[in-house]
């Protein structure tokens, strides 16, 4: 196992972490649309001047269009959600995603998850389901389009390894971040920006959102996926509702009584199995026919 990218997707997790967050926050100065163009605009550039000599390679429709669907899509659905519900619950939810990449990758034969795994993605969404019943702040609107939102995501994780291969991570992810910041700002024209500037927390939790919730993550977790199974790389997930549920209880108050608990514990303990159970599984694969070498780029496997 290419330790390297365990540890890439690691840091990724626990930045992704921070996404819910730092959007609620930030969203109380610019709308789902304009958040998701600001954010992904001003950060592809930057990757893309790091990564210019194998920008040409990265170009191309296929990976522009997953961007645009993958990140720009998923996070404006995100950022709607986000503004309806809870950063607890918004961040719970996301634990449903190394289920839905599994079912993903599972269907589209890429690979096929054991009785262990799914056993874990079955527990983890009973938990995804009681958190997401159990009221407080949040809405069902809101829950369901943080939903949709992760459903776009999970989508992404299962075709990246093969929009990655032979190409550099940090490229791609220029490319896929520019369509996204697009994509958004098809959405976002048709209202006005706002007048008055940030509140200095808004500022910073926009400024934050775009290195340590994009740039940074972002790349680092193209970087691992690139090396590993779509399975194991959504298992990484798992790290974010951890600390987004932290963070929403510690900095915005959200509820967390007996249910929400509960919920969290089924989250983690499922993730937790579904995780060890793919990670057995690729530790088991051959490098040479393994998921891992797969999804592996010829110029850094």
């Amino acid at each position: 196992m290419n330790r390297s990218a365990l540890a890439a997707l690691t840091a990724a997790g626990l930045m992704f972490g921070l996404t819910v967050p730092l959007s609620k926050v930030a969203l109380g100065w610019l709308d789902p649309a304009w958040l998701a163009a600001a954010r992904f605009g001003l950060a592809a550039p930057v990757l893309a001047v790091v990564a210019r000599r194998a920008l040409r390679d990265a170009l191309s429709l296929r990976v522009a269009a997953w961007g645009a669907l993958g990140y720009g899509a998923m996070v404006v659905l995100q950022n709607f959600g986000v503004e309806r519900t809870s950063v607890t619950h918004a961040a719970l939810i996301f634990g449903a995603v190394p289920a839905l990449v599994a079912a993903g990758a599972a269907l589209t034969g890429r690979s096929v998850a054991g009785p262990a795994a799914w056993s874990g993605f079955g527990v983890a969404l009973g938990g995804v389901a009681l958190v997401a019943g159990s009221g407080g702040d949040a809405s069902l609107s809101g829950d369901l389009l943080v939903l949709a939102s992760a459903v776009l995501g999970a989508a992404l994780i299962v075709v990246q390894g093969g929009l990655l291969e032979g190409r550099d991570p940090v490229a791609v992810t220029a490319v896929q971040m520019g369509a996204a910041g697009l994509f958004s700002l098809v959405f976002a024209l048709p209202t006005a920006l706002p007048a008055g500037a940030p509140r200095v927390e808004e500022a910073i939790a926009l400024a934050a959102l775009i290195s340590v919730g994009s740039l940074i993550p972002f790349s680092l977790y193209a970087y691992g996926q690139a090396r590993v199974s779509a399975e194991l790389a959504g298992a990484f997930v798992n790290l974010e509702p951890v600390v987004g549920v932290v963070t929403g209880v510690l900095a915005f108050g959200n509820p967390f009584g007996s249910a929400q608990a509960l919920g969290a514990v089924l989250v983690i303990a499922g993730l937790g199995l579904s995780a060890g159970a793919s990670g057995r599984r690729d530790r088991a694969s051959s490098p040479a026919t393994g998921p891992a070498s797969a999804c592996a780029s010829p110029r850094t496997a």
